[in-house]
């Protein structure tokens, strides 16, 4: 039964601001508008974002009212960066004897380049002693003199004593401007990357509390009752608030915004999600359901900023062809809009009427050898989305999708011009532009060492027909463009899970430790408004670096989809069967849950025990967990810890290596609890125990377990 609640994502870019609604309880897509984007109106960028959900409560019939969840993704920080349109940062160094020569040094950030030409605004001063009030007002006073907008206190240790840092924030805190400490953006050792990161931050702290300001009254004005979130790098939302302190959290989220669509709305499980445009691809990666994340490089820096591992290519369905010798020579960087051109297949086969080729520099400085035609019409550029039209590759229906006419006719003269058949011109073409494409695909795969047997391709974004169905042709891959692909991106903002990530170094980190920091990262996404039944926490302990890592994701609602059409037993069994490359007669139902069913089969080899690969199928048909070799065993939550603590036991293994337990999965209830972070075993015991927690004692536990070489 449809609930006409409402999740509302809207995605601020920076020419348009696309925003969709998506049904509470089916997530089925509702409403979809594009409204430019209001950079110069005088409420900013909260303008277009009201007027895009004023116009998508119209389209859809829903009042204010019904908006269940609201967020926004936003360029703004990545912009403000690029454009080096940034507040300048005050920082306040503190430390005697050997700490004061480590904070001085931190006057250097001032040398960081936002843009050609411009450096990071920064101003500092010194105080030895953070109880020293009359220091600490003089430090202040100083740096406002010399136009400070922001304060940033750092000191050396602060992860394990803040009382420094927030001491000299005390006493600062009646001069009125906005500030941070550097234990506070991140709790991981390191004073100069700590302070790096909360310096970048902080430089973007004014203009982005403004924009908050005026967005959450914008929103509340409007009516709706919803707390408003934010798009994090790391494909998550936050709490505005939240965002308030760490407004850095936002830079990337773009392409988050996209890979957590095609998390949310595909289902994928293993594989690389292709963002497509009209000028370059963002390339990222899936892998065992999450999103693949890594600390990012800001200003040419590495920060302790924890975002979304993209990588960028410059072709998009707009790229221009270049041509020389008679052949293509390759496929971008510059795109139809750059060139101010219009695509040659969206014109009409009278407009393309004794077209000539001819290459032009897009801009100064470029190689003459981009194409185009000359035509009746005027001037056209020639473009990857031509060509994947040209071969029938662009699906019924997709924004893409121009008439097969006008794409022959497009690609008719270079192909001429190249002495050969439309079909082999087109051809030319594609592979010259995905090869660019698929050598980074292929880097991606090697290192976060995909699964080529289950991983998939997912092409988003409005130019994704003509970059996705011709690697999956080329790369013996299977690919496809996700539903609603040119709103991709709000849709991931409308699905998105409340996340926080809590990092601590903790050498030799006992149970209590680890428990303690999974119940921080716990605490922080309720603390924003996500559900507490169903949050979830996966722990990373990495015995190299002495890191405990916790990430916790929840929904700010219990959601039960109602879904028109769930998999039966026969087409979950097929999917598995297809997924292990296998006959569907030689796969079993191992176990399962009301949510997930475990597959397996067996695979014979000479001389070597025999593997048992296995796949978690959910209930719409969708293999949410693959293992090439694996162990399992149901039991109920009562029996588990002697069912768990005899498993683990028979599974470790001890080595020059260390102790590694095996990696540990539990089907609980609707959910798959990831403890594979965890090689320690009694830790990785205990975070077992704490997930049965408040269960009830005959509820079925389903162990999934894969022993480490």
């Amino acid at each position: 039964m449809n609930t006409h609640r409402i999740r509302v994502g809207i995605d601020v870019g920076g020419t348009f601001t696309d925003a969709v609604a998506v049904d509470a309880t089916t997530l089925e897509l509702l409403g979809q508008v594009k409204v430019p984007t209001s950079h110069h109106h005088e409420d900013g960028v909260a303008h277009g974002i009201v007027e895009a959900l004023d116009r998508l409560l119209e389209q859809t019939g829903c009042a204010p009212a019904d908006v269940a969840f609201l967020a926004h993704g936003t360029t703004q920080a990545t912009n403000a960066l690029l454009e080096g349109d940034v507040a300048t940062v005050g920082l306040i160094g503190i430390g005697t004897g050997p700490a004061a020569v480590l904070t001085r040094r931190l006057a250097s950030f001032g040398k960081l380049e936002l843009a050609p030409g411009k450096r990071l605004p920064l101003v500092y001063a010194h105080v030895a002693d953070p109880q020293d009030t009359a220091a600490v007002r003089s430090a202040v006073e100083q740096l406002k003199g010399e136009g400070a907008q922001v304060l940033v206190a750092s000191q050396p240790f602060s992860v394990d004593r803040p009382e420094g840092e927030q001491t000299v924030l005390d006493t600062a805190r009646p001069y009125g401007l906005p500030m941070t400490a550097a234990h506070e953006i991140t709790s991981l050792y390191g004073l100069h990357k700590r302070t790096r990161t909360a310096v970048v931050n902080a430089a973007i702290l004014p203009r982005m509390l403004a924009t908050a300001d005026l967005v959450d009254a914008s929103i509340t004005k409007a009516g709706v009752t919803a707390p408003l979130m934010v798009m994090r790098c790391d494909g998550g939302v936050m709490a505005l608030g939240e965002m308030r302190r760490r407004p850095l959290l936002t830079v990337l989220s773009g392409p988050a915004a996209g890979v957590a669509g095609a998390l949310m709305q595909e289902r994928v499980s293993e594989g690389v999600f292709l963002e497509t445009g009209g000028t370059s691809t963002d390339i990222s990666v899936v892998r065992r359901g999450k999103v693949a994340v890594r600390h990012a490089t800001i200003l040419g820096k590495t920060s302790y900023l924890s975002a979304l591992d993209v990588r960028t290519v410059g072709v998009g369905g707009g790229s221009m062809v270049r041509i020389g010798e008679g052949r293509v020579t390759g496929v971008g960087p510059r795109s139809a809009h750059i060139a101010g051109l219009p695509y040659a297949c969206f014109a009409s086969p009278d407009e393309l009427r004794d077209a000539k080729v001819d290459t032009v520099r897009p801009m100064d400085g470029d190689p003459a050898d981009y194409a185009v035609l000359d035509a009746a019409g005027g001037r056209f550029a020639v473009t990857m989305t031509c060509a994947a039209n040209a071969l029938g590759r662009v699906p019924e229906g997709d924004f893409a999708r121009c008439d097969p006419e006008s794409a022959r006719a497009a690609i008719e003269p270079l192909a001429a011009h190249l002495g050969t058949d439309i079909a082999t011109a087109a051809t030319r073409i594609l592979d010259a532009g995905i090869a660019q494409v698929k050598s980074v695909v292929d880097a991606m795969i090697r290192d976060y060492r995909l699964d080529k047997d289950t991983a998939v391709l997912i092409g988003g974004g409005g130019g994704a027909a003509s970059v996705t169905p011709h690697l999956a042709h080329t790369s013996a891959m299977e690919g496809r463009i996700a539903r609603h692909n040119e709103v991709i991106s709000p849709i991931g903002v409308a699905l998105a899970l409340v996340r926080e990530q809590v990092e601590r170094i903790v050498p030799g980190a006992t149970q209590e430790q680890i428990l303690a920091v999974r119940a921080e990262a716990e605490r922080a996404v309720v603390a924003q408004g996500a559900a507490a039944e169903g949050v979830e926490v996966e722990i990373t302990v990495d015995p190299q670096t002495n890191t405990v890592r916790a990430v916790a994701t929840g929904a700010t609602e219990l959601r039960t989809q109602d879904r028109s059409h769930r998999a039966d037993d026969t087409e979950r069994l097929h999917a598995a069967a297809a997924s292990l490359k296998t006959d569907p007669a030689a796969v079993q139902v191992l176990a399962g849950t009301a949510a997930h069913t475990v597959y397996g089969t067996e695979t014979r080899r000479r001389l070597r025990p025999p593997r048992r690969p296995i796949r978690i199928v959910d209930v719409d048909g969708v293999v949410r967990h693959h293992a090439a070799d694996a162990h399992v065993e149901t039991t109920t939550v009562a029996g588990a810890p002697e069912v768990l603590a005899r498993l683990v036991g028979e599974s470790t293994s001890y080595g020059d290596g260390g102790v590694r337990a095996p990696a540990l999965r539990l089907l609980l209830g609707s959910r798959i609890a990831d403890l594979s972070g965890v090689l320690d075993p009694q830790p990785l015991l205990a975070l077992a125990r704490s997930e049965l927690r408040s269960r009830a004692a005959d509820e079925p536990v389903v162990a999934v377990l894969e022993v480490r070489s």
